[in-house]
């Protein structure tokens, strides 16, 4: 979801012409109610790349009266706000009737390229909140927001955000904290978890008509297809695949795979405990409520799989059995993940042209990686600018950069060589191959200590950092030499930092 290269003249908050059409169908699918209010509210921080999405003109997004719409106090003409439902395996089990519990859909805005739903997450609680306050707080709503745009910076299919909306009202988490909201932009915010909520009521009606939906709004060309639901099915693997394995070249991991965060079109959906591997391990949790690793970086793909058999489960009423349905599966996620894990991870290391051979260097320099505990980001952002060649005399001081990172140079160098000689096998040129590296190679992602430290200035009433960051992080391949101290390791402050599902 990336704004057009010339968006055409914005639109005034009134000129926005919804199509709502979430809200048209059966009440079976969503409870209709208005955002709670909010009082005193204020923005944080709004990103004119996600209001263009929408034709928004970034003049608007200083007036009061964005203020009040995104604070859910107000609501524009032709929205029609609701919470949807929907059910959700979380943590492997099972957990019945879900649904947006703090989240209200305002409806779908029309685009040249589309529509585009808007979604207050924060807006106060639902028939779906079971008993809680349908509150985010300031420390969530930032690092969600920060997240989307950086994500799409990256490349990576992603929910946008368009604004933090916060406000002085108390909110009690684990310590008594202050209210948010963050608008949300995605063509569709339908999950995994919607499908299997009506499989489980045995309501095949209701899942044909949410499958219709989908397709006709977001998949018209499957139509076409012999089988359309078959169709639906190996689209949502291949996008699934695609988006899984770009997190895992990049080094993103979610968190908390849980098949009511899974979107139905292969979006990163549903901000929490995310983080962005630093020191390279494997098997990191970043999320400590994750007790038994289950959603470990290295188990993301193996959960994605998981979870699209869940989906193949609840679709076995529109396709038939589940040894279809996971043979559709099979066929259509790994080989997506494998190709785009293995095309992304050449690109990373400057490898233009496949060759045999590649997947065993690309192991290797993973478990290089792992042994010597080098910063994910550093290592290949470092490798990007080292030439093909380079004399005996001088390779110490040319190859510092990336040789500083490791205390085994000697482990380095080796892997150098091998690196050098794999790029002369293809011919590699550096005045095309290094410009090609750093297209891809991030020289800054949102590492959580990043995020800890603008919102510790952003409880202050200091929004200052948030923003700068959301400047840096939508620009992440560009050096910006006055914010190089974003692109260093982690301060020392930040090495005990854990990350909740609540965060």
């Amino acid at each position: 979801m990336n704004a057009p290269p010339n968006p055409p003249p914005g639109l005034a908050l009134e000129a926005l012409a919804f199509d709502n059409r979430y809200a048209r169908l059966p009440a079976a699918f969503h409870s209709r109610l208005s955002p709670s209010s909010l009082p005193a509210p204020h923005v944080v921080a709004a990103s004119d790349d996600a209001a263009a999405l929408i034709g928004l003109d970034a003049r608007e997004l200083a007036r009061p009266a964005f203020v009040d719409v995104f604070a859910g106090n107000t609501l524009l003409r032709g929205s029609d706000p609701l919470a949807a439902v929907y059910g959700g395996h979380q943590f492997g089990s099972w957990s019945g009737r879900l649904g947006d519990g703090r989240a209200h859909l305002l409806g779908g805005v029309r685009t040249p390229s589309g529509t585009l739903e808007l979604q207050l997450k924060g807006a106060g609680p639902t028939p779906y909140a079971r008993f809680a306050d349908g509150r985010a707080v300031l420390r969530s709503s930032i690092r969600e927001f920060l997240c989307s745009e950086a994500m799409a910076a990256l490349g990576i299919p992603t929910t946008r955000a368009l604004c933090v909306i916060g406000s002085s009202l108390p909110v009690q988490r684990e310590t008594m904290e202050t209210a948010a909201v963050v608008t949300r932009i995605a063509p569709s915010f339908v999950r995994f978890g919607s499908f299997e909520y009506f499989a489980d009521k045995d309501d095949v009606a209701s899942l044909r008509t949410l499958a219709d939906h989908v397709i006709d709004g977001f998949l018209p060309h499957l139509h076409d297809a012999p089988k359309p639901f078959e169709a639906l099915l190996a689209d949502v693997a291949r996008r699934t695949g695609e988006t899984i394995a770009h997190w895992q070249a990049i080094g993103f991991m979610h968190g908390v795979m849980n098949t009511d965060n899974m979107s139905i079109l292969g979006l990163t959906l549903d901000y929490g405990p995310f983080g962005f591997m630093e020191t390279f391990d494997a098997g990191h949790i970043c999320n400590h409520s994750d007790t038994y690793g289950r959603y470990a970086f290295r188990a993301q793909p193996r959960i994605g799989l998981w979870n699209l058999y869940a989906l193949a489960d609840a679709l076995g009423p529109l396709i038939g059995h589940p040894d279809i349905t996971r043979a559709l599966v099979d066929d259509h996620f790994t080989p997506t993940f494998d190709a785009h894990f293995a095309q992304r991870m050449r690109a990373r290391l400057g490898l233009a042209t496949p060759l045999p051979g590649d997947a065993d260097f690309i192991g290797a320099t993973l478990g290089l990686l792992q042994l010597e505990r080098i910063d994910y980001t550093l290592f290949f952002r470092a490798l990007s600018s080292l030439p093909r060649a380079v004399l005996r005399e001088s390779r110490a001081l040319i190859d510092a950069p990336l040789r500083d990172l490791f205390a085994d140079r000697e482990a380095c160098d080796a892997w150098l060589l091998g690196w050098r000689a794999r790029l002369a096998r293809e011919g590699s040129r550096d005045a095309v191959r290094q410009p090609a590296m750093r297209a891809v190679n991030p020289r800054y992602v949102l590492r959580n200590w990043m995020a800890e430290s603008a919102i510790r200035r952003a409880r202050d009433g200091d929004f200052g950092e948030v923003r700068g960051l959301l400047d840096c992080l939508r620009r992440p391949f560009d050096d910006q030499p006055d914010r190089a101290h974003y692109a260093a390791p982690p301060p020392d402050w930040a090495g005990a930092m854990s990350v909740s599902c609540s965060s």
